[in-house]
């Protein structure tokens, strides 16, 4: 799959989001990488302060990054099909974290 692609599959996981939601979203990056260099078999990762946890001090900071690592979603599926699958799955369960919503939730509700 071309990296063009997957970052189409990207956005379009994006807009599965519910609109009241998206516009709750701020201050917020998503990028496509090809691995996490620590974990390399990491699918998604959120770095921030959560919506939740953010007070007067988050005024003026950097913003918070949701990252989709392209080759270790790749190395997961054997299909196009898993990988669209798999690309919903990973960035609702990031963006999940931006609202304050932590794995152990995430996996009741059938997105861990």
């Amino acid at each position: 799959m071309t990296a063009e692609r997957f970052e189409e599959l990207v956005s379009d996981a994006l807009d599965l989001i519910p609109p009241e939601l998206t516009e709750a979203i701020d201050n917020v990056v998503v990028l496509v990488e090809d691995r996490n260099d620590e974990e390399p078999s990491l699918l998604g990762l959120y770095h921030g302060i959560a919506l939740t946890e953010r007070d007067s001090y988050y005024a003026g900071s950097l913003p918070d990054t949701v990252t989709i690592y392209r080759e270790a979603i790749l190395d997961t599926c054997a299909t196009d099909d898993e990988v669209i699958e798999e690309v919903a799955i990973t960035v609702i369960h990031e963006i999940a974290h931006y609202f304050g919503i932590d794995d152990d939730r995430l996996h009741e509700l059938g997105w861990g």
